[in-house]
């Protein structure tokens, strides 16, 4: 990835529906070049898909929850692999300290999320786990 790439993902970031002919606009490249980019990108992988973010208050029903994941042994690769699979993870990040993941979770409901919290836990190579309920969302 170059200067170029980087550019056209950030753009992305900001705006996932912005024209090919306006990313080029922005990018000072041809529609040819952003095309081309973008295929390459997808290809490798490295543009996994395109998303809809919501305002945290667009979905006042929705449960969100952080849980922090403490993996056994050497078993992480396995462990990303289910949660990634999960479909109420809705992204998964590697830290350090005490936490080995952080899943950011999203359930419909109380009940949905306790079948969550269930159903990760009995993931092979979990050791322990916490969840914190997220109450409100300022940014």
């Amino acid at each position: 990835m170059d200067d170029t790439d980087r550019a056209l993902i950030a753009l992305l970031r900001q705006d996932a529906r912005m024209p090919i002919a306006a990313l080029a606009a922005r990018l000072r490249v041809s529609r040819g070049t952003v095309s081309n980019r973008l295929r390459k990108l997808e290809d490798a992988q490295v543009i996994v898909g395109y998303a809809v973010r919501l305002r945290p208050d667009a979905e006042p029903a929705a449960i969100r929850a952080w849980m922090s994941v403490q993996v056994e042994g050497n078993q992480t690769r396995a462990v990303i692999a289910a949660l990634l699979g999960d479909p109420a993870v809705e992204s998964l990040h590697d830290t350090n300290g005490r936490w080995d993941l952080l899943a950011a979770l999203r359930a419909g409901s109380m009940a949905e999320l306790s079948a969550v919290l269930e159903r990760i836990r009995l993931v092979k190579g979990i050791a322990t786990s916490e969840t914190s309920i997220l109450l409100a969302t300022y940014r």
